[in-house]
Order: structure tokens, then C-alpha cells, then sequence
């Protein structure tokens, strides 16, 4: 059994397995003549059903078909960040150096310069590859090839993005970092009236007599890489163990999991704030990598994932040809997580209801509840609890057998149609019974 093979749910015994949709798999009849290929020319992209774009595994050439233009849009993106990463400043910033009296106008920049506790090089590793080792362990659970490809592909949205989006601030911005009076080494030429502005304080970086390279790192201050990068990378990997988790859902979780969606938090802090202790960034130049790598990981989970807090669909990796449904009722994608609690991981589960709406409690009953193929602790599905049968009011199911409600074509009085056949309850689960 391969990493992404899902493991199969099977029927309860002595429960009938619920009816599926037949598809008619006739081949339409094709048409010879001028005009052939105009009449049967099928719209472009790809129209199947969502299920079957979910659960189908591509190859590899069907995968790089439909990744190769993000790889070409991350490599173009990578050289244009390079190349603005090692270009010169392009403003002229004043900056004051002494009053006349001999006083530092700002001892805040008069720092030595000192060697980074974590270097940028090593921000970005951890920010990348730690994520993507989750991500393939969560896997042993998940075993989902979609959820790897989206979770991955999102981090790089994420970390690329922000990466290009804080050079351009770097180059056109910047700043004054603690250190910089000890690099720039300013020699004020001798005389009145050699600086500009108001009482001639003010100079440029053509007094500085130190290291070049040196000098123009430390004119671009503002934003922080480390930040950026450490919040881009490690609050995606907060969003996807989040959703897969399902620490902030319908039931009440066991506190390691809190613990553990907010210590990749912890650690982009601890790498923003070691920057203020080897004075290579101000804290204003951390806070503002950080919200900007905060603001690109939740922007590029959303592209890859169907909600970023709605707990019914976040776990969902989206399709790029096929779009999801948000209707209530079984949905494919619903097992992609890593709990099992409450009926979560079910193949075919899902809550119904569009995101933040209350659909939900009109089309299930149940205000939410959980559907799927097989019942867990008060969840129902295709095998019904309670009379409610796939995403349909129980106590009235249109069908060709219902619990409580009107056999044949004739719905109940709260009834609406339904796809599946209510079968009688079967006892619940008890709570945590070898489940986590």
C-alpha cells in the first residue's frame, strides 16, 4: 500500500450499503464531415465531477500540464528577486551623523556590527523545509497526493512571493540598521557648512569610508528578510495543521494539538526577535516582515486550500481546473485530515452549508453536522442516524425507503429530495474510543 493509497471504509455489518449514482458511460455518437471536429470539441479544461478530479492520481506528465506555468511564474519570480536582492540601493538617504558639539544624533544605529545568530540562509531553509517534512508526515494518516501537491505548492506561493514583495521595499525603502554607523565608518570633511538641511547635520553615504557591500546591506533595513520568510513559511504550516487537526472545529480537541499548531508561531517569532539581539534589524523592520509574510501565507493558503477558518472545507485541497461545490451534503476531499475524532477522516465525510452561512441547519438538520458514508458518534452519512440521510432533513427524506417520513415519491412535510436511502440507526461510537 503506496504512502497516498487511502485506506478503504467498509459497511457496518448487516447494513445496506448505500446506493450510488449510475453513470450513463454511452459514447456519444461522432460525427463525420467538414464540420466534425467543430461539433464535438469539448470546452476547455477540465469538466469532470470534483470527486473524480479529487481521487484520480495523475502522472507525471498530467501533473507537470498543469503545474509547469506556476514552476516557470516561481523561477521568473526567483531571478527577478535575486537580481533586486543584489542590485545597489537606489535612494539617497540623509541621515545625521554628529551634532557640533561631538553628541550622536542617534546612538540607536551606533551598534557593532555582528555576526547573525541565524543567518538568512538558514531562516529559509527552516522555513521551507521544515514545513514540507510535516507535511509528508502528516501523510502517514492523510495519504492524500492532491493534499501534498497543494500544501507544498502553497508554501512556495507563500515564501516566493513574499521573499520578492520585501526586496522591492528593501531596494526602493530600506533603512538605517543598528549597526550602521560602525560599517559606514563616516569621515565629515573638515569645515562649516559641509553637511545639508537644517544647521548642515545632514549627509549622504558619500562620507562613509567603509566596506561597500557593507555599507549598502545597511541602508536596506526595512522590511526584515528573516522575518518575512519565517512568518511566510511557518504560519502556513500553522493554517494547514490547523485545518487538519481541526483544533478550532465542532468538538472539543485534546490540548497537545493546540500546542502544536502554535509552535511554528513560536519559532518565526524566535527568529524575527533574534534580530534585534545581534542589532541587525530595528523591531519596526521585524514587525513589518512579518506582517508581510502573515499576509502572503494566508493569501497563498486560500489559493490552494477551500477556507482559510471555516472548518467544514479548510482541509480541502482545491482542484485548478474543477471548481468545489460548497453545498451541503457528502463532499469528496472531506477524509484529508489527520484527526479521527468525531467522525473526521471519513472517506466522503463533509459538513455542509456554504462558508459562514447557515445553509447548514435548513439542508442537514443538524446545524452543521458532519456527513458521510458511516455514522461516528452522532456523525451521519449514507448510513443514517436519527433519520438524516445525506445532507437531507431527518424525519422526512424523499426516497426509495425513509425513517419517519413517506415511502415511495412522497417526501415528507419538512422533507426535501435526497440522494441516499435512510437506513435504520446504528448505536453511536463512544467518545475517544482509540481515536485521535
Amino acid at each position: 500500500m503506496g504512502i497516498f493509497t487511502r485506506r478503504r471504509e467498509e459497511p457496518v455489518p448487516g447494513q445496506t450499503a448505500p446506493v450510488e449514482a449510475v453513470a450513463d458511460t454511452k459514447q456519444p455518437t461522432q460525427r463525420r464531415g467538414l464540420f466534425s471536429n467543430f461539433s464535438n470539441r469539448q470546452p476547455k479544461g477540465n469538466h469532470e465531477p470534483y470527486v473524480l478530479a479529487y481521487s484520480r492520481r495523475p502522472t507525471f506528465g498530467q501533473w507537470l500540464k498543469c503545474t509547469w506555468l506556476d514552476i516557470l511564474t516561481m523561477a521568473i519570480m526567483g531571478a527577478i528577486g535575486l537580481g533586486v536582492y543584489e542590485a545597489h540601493p537606489a535612494p539617497t538617504r540623509s541621515f545625521p551623523v554628529e551634532f557640533r558639539d561631538g553628541e550622536v544624533v542617534y546612538p540607536e544605529f551606533s551598534y557593532p556590527l555582528r555576526k547573525n545568530i541565524i543567518p538568512i540562509y538558514a531562516a529559509a531553509l527552516m522555513a521551507s523545509l521544515i514545513p514540507i517534512f510535516i507535511i509528508l508526515c502528516m501523510q502517514v494518516r492523510i495519504r492524500s497526493f492532491w493534499d501534498v501537491n497543494n500544501a507544498i505548492i502553497g508554501l512556495l506561493y507563500s515564501l516566493i512571493s513574499a521573499a520578492v514583495f520585501q526586496v522591492f521595499l528593501k531596494w526602493l525603502i530600506g533603512g538605517l540598521r543598528p549597526h550602521f554607523l560602525a560599517v559606514c565608518k563616516p569621515q565629515i570633511p573638515e569645515g562649516t557648512n559641509t553637511g545639508t538641511g537644517y544647521k548642515q547635520i545632514m549627509y549622504t553615504d558619500a562620507i562613509c569610508t567603509g566596506d561597500r557591500d557593507e555599507i549598502d546591506d545597511s541602508l536596506e533595513s526595512f522590511p526584515s528578510g528573516h522575518s518575512t520568510a519565517a512568518f511566510a513559511g511557518f504560519i502556513f504550516l500553522y493554517l494547514y495543521l490547523n485545518a487538519k487537526l481541526k483544533v478550532f472545529a465542532n468538538h472539543h480537541p485534546a490540548m497537545w494539538k493546540l500546542i502544536a499548531i502554535y509552535a511554528p508561531v513560536l519559532a518565526a517569532t524566535l527568529i524575527a526577535g533574534s534580530l534585534t539581539i545581534d542589532e541587525f534589524h530595528n523591531w519596526y523592520d521585524c514587525l513589518g516582515g512579518a506582517i508581510i509574510g502573515t499576509m502572503f501565507a494566508f493569501s497563498a493558503y486560500r489559493m490552494v486550500y477551500a477556507s482559510v477558518w471555516d472548518f467544514r472545507f479548510n482541509h480541502i485541497p482545491l482542484n485548478r481546473n474543477v471548481p468545489f461545490g460548497y453545498g451541503a451534503g457528502e463532499m469528496e476531499g472531506g477524509e484529508a485530515v489527520f484527526t479521527r475524532k468525531v467522525g473526521w477522516g471519513i472517506e466522503g465525510a463533509g459538513l455542509g452549508g456554504a462558508p459562514f452561512d447557515a445553509s447548514a441547519l435548513g439542508g442537514m438538520g443538524l446545524g452543521g453536522g458532519l456527513t458521510g458514508r458511516h455514522p461516528q458518534g452522532g456523525v451521519t452519512g449514507g448510513y443514517t442516524q436519527n433519520g438524516v440521510v445525506g445532507g437531507n432533513h431527518g424525519g422526512s427524506v424523499l426516497g426509495s425507503h425513509t425513517q419517519h417520513g413517506v415511502p415511495g415519491a412522497h417526501a415528507g412535510h419538512t422533507g426535501v429530495p435526497g440522494a441516499r436511502i435512510a437506513e435504520p440507526s446504528i448505536a453511536r461510537r463512544p467518545v475517544g474510543d482509540g481515536i485521535v
